[in-house]
Parts: C-alpha cells; sequence; structure tokens
C-alpha cells in the first residue's frame, strides 16, 4: 500500500501559480459571504437552476440522459423515475439535496462515502449501491475511431476499503492540523479518491459530489448557486488532461498533484465569476431585459450561445432572448458566428473605439 502524507506535499504544491489562484478564490469567498448575509432571500432561483444543471451534467457526462422536460421533473420531485437513466438522476438529485442541506454534519469518512454511494443507487435497487467494488477495475477512453486503451489501473479490490479510509484519515488530519492549505487538501482528497476508484460503477458522479461536500465544508458555496458539473463538462476534455497528467506515478506516490489542483482551482474561479455577473441581476441592478442581453454579452470575452444567455438569465424567456439577439444584429452591436444549433455570439469590439 502506498504511502499518504498530505503534510509532505505542501511545499510542492505552493507554486506561485497555485498560490496566485488560491487568492483569487479567497477574494471571491469574501465578496460571497457580503452577499450572502445581505440578500439570503433572493438566490433561490440560482440554487434551484444550479441543482438542475449539476445533476444534468454530472450525470451526462457518464452518458446518462433524459429529456430537458424529465430532468426538470425529476429534480424537482413532480415525477417518479421510468428506466435505469432516471433512476440514476434521481439519485444523484437526492444526494446532492443532502449535501446542500447537511453539508455541516457530513464528515468525511469512509462510512459516510459508503452512505452516499447507496443513496446514489437507492432507486435503481442494484445490489452495487453502498459497497466497494467486488473486481478489480480500469479507467479506459475510447477514442473517435472506437479503439480503447488504459488511461489508469486502480488499487486492487481487496486494497479499496483500506484505502479510502487512509485518504479519509488524511485528508481530515491535514484539515485538523492545517498542515496543508484546505482547498489544496480537498483536491488531493479528490484526486486520490479518483485514482482508488473504490465503486463498481459511480466514481465519477461520487467524485463530484465529495468535491462539493468539502468545498462547502471549508465555507465555499459557489457551487450552491452555480453548477461546478457544468462547468467541469464543458470542459472535460481538459479534465480528463489534467487527471491522467496528476495520476502518473501515483502508485508509487510519484505524481504530481498540481496539474488537477490548477484546473480544480480554475474551475471554481470560474463559478465565482459566473456567480458574480448573476448577482448583479439578482440583486435589482434596475435594467430592461435587453439590457440585460445585451450587458451579458459585452461583457464576456470570447463567443457565448443563446443557451449559454438563457440559462444566466434564467427568468426570461427564449422569446425575450431571440428578439433582443435580432435587434443587436441589426444594430450590428453583436457578431454571428456559425448556424443552427452551433450559432454562437460575440460582442462587436469595433463599437467600443
Amino acid at each position: 500500500m502506498r504511502n499518504f502524507n498530505y503534510k509532505s506535499e505542501s511545499n510542492k504544491l505552493l507554486t506561485p501559480d497555485i498560490v496566485a489562484l488560491l487568492t483569487k478564490v479567497n477574494e471571491f469567498k469574501g465578496k460571497q459571504n457580503q452577499f450572502l448575509e445581505i440578500k439570503p432571500d433572493t438566490l433561490d432561483y440560482l440554487v434551484d437552476l444550479a441543482k438542475i444543471q449539476s445533476t444534468e451534467a454530472s450525470n451526462r457526462i457518464e452518458g446518462i440522459y433524459t429529456s430537458d422536460e424529465r430532468l426538470k421533473k425529476i429534480v424537482s420531485e413532480k415525477t417518479a423515475p421510468r428506466n435505469r437513466n432516471e433512476q440514476e438522476i434521481a439519485g444523484y438529485r437526492d444526494v446532492l439535496n443532502t449535501i446542500h442541506k447537511n453539508y455541516e454534519y457530513i464528515p468525511i469518512t469512509k462510512n459516510m462515502i459508503l452512505q452516499l454511494h447507496q443513496n446514489l443507487y437507492k432507486f435503481s435497487g442494484m445490489s452495487i449501491g453502498g459497497n466497494f467494488k467486488n473486481a478489480d477495475n480500469v479507467i479506459a477512453e475510447t477514442d473517435a475511431e472506437g479503439n480503447q486503451r488504459i488511461r489508469f489501473t486502480p488499487v486492487h479490490a481487496w486494497e479499496t476499503a483500506e484505502y479510502v479510509d487512509a485518504i479519509c484519515r488524511e485528508y481530515n488530519d491535514a484539515i485538523t492540523k492545517e498542515s496543508l492549505d484546505p482547498l489544496i487538501a480537498s483536491m488531493v482528497f479528490v484526486l486520490d479518491f479518483l485514482c482508488i476508484h473504490p465503486f463498481n460503477d459511480g466514481n465519477g458522479r461520487m467524485s463530484r459530489l465529495l468535491t462539493l461536500l468539502t468545498l462547502y465544508r471549508l465555507g465555499f458555496m459557489v457551487g450552491k448557486y452555480i453548477s461546478i458539473e457544468r462547468i467541469i463538462e464543458n470542459s472535460k476534455e481538459t479534465y480528463y488532461e489534467a487527471l491522467e497528467e496528476s495520476s502518473e506515478g501515483w502508485h508509487e506516490g510519484a505524481n504530481n498533484y498540481e496539474p488537477f489542483i490548477r484546473y480544480m482551482l480554475g474551475v471554481i474561479i470560474s463559478a465565482y465569476r459566473e456567480f458574480d455577473e448573476r448577482v448583479l441581476i439578482v440583486s435589482g441592478k434596475r435594467q430592461s431585459k435587453p439590457e440585460m442581453v445585451e450587458d451579458l454579452i459585452r461583457n464576456t470575452l470570447g463567443q457565448i450561445t443563446k443557451r449559454e444567455i438563457s440559462e444566466k438569465l434564467s427568468n426570461m424567456s427564449e422569446v425575450t432572448v431571440q428578439r433582443t439577439l435580432a435587434s443587436l444584429l441589426k444594430e450590428k452591436k453583436i457578431i454571428k458566428i456559425g448556424g443552427g444549433r452551433y450559432t454562437k455570439y460575440i460582442w462587436n469590439r469595433e463599437n467600443d473605439k
């Protein structure tokens, strides 16, 4: 069994790049706390939207789908799951709700991880729920030509319980003794969890739920209002690259956690930036709906789709968004790129000169 020593990782991981990212995340956390104290009741719709997006994205990464209409009904508990996919979606919804409501009382322990995994599969009735893997597994990927390669070989099934227990103890010790920055400790723990790959199924979804749980317990609440899972899904190629780079040499204790930590801190910063954008709308900034769309595109660096506009301005109808886009195009304030479902828009910076 490899040794886990999060304290020894501290100096290696506090590189100038990582320190700069940590500083930025903590700055956003301070702004987050100020807003939540002032307007705690105005964020309910952000929570509801994030639940839908998180449940959809985390399951979609694993190839688990249902229609948009069914998804919304399942997340809002207005219908029962009809098939295996919907059963797993409903399970994710319930674990996510549990973490949202009770994170302060959910310790990072082996038994609690098993309980959360059991709840993830409670609608399917599958025996794998709440049990560690009973056979060795591999992490594989398939390329565009259908060729499969093994990207990583996790620990043996018979070692799993001991390994999970070890990383839980090491994580809690690092947090208690402050031997490693808590955010870094959280990301190291998640990477170790993924490398152990303790379950026959559900490892990816559990890793994202554990990410939220550890962040909430550390006071970083942005994932409650902005879907971190959606940001990961939108950058999943980079996510898998960082995961592969950081898992190389893991069995020998010679891996480099920095690529994965850098990626995850970037995801958290992206979520906080989006949170700031939405706060401007929720906090009562007096604008017409077309002005909101215009401001959103103007303040977006790069391209944005109609769907992304609708997600960020969730209290606005698609008809209003479409009419505003048509008007902005006619006025040459924005530029249209592509067509059909792949259409994107970008602010015409020539107007700013």
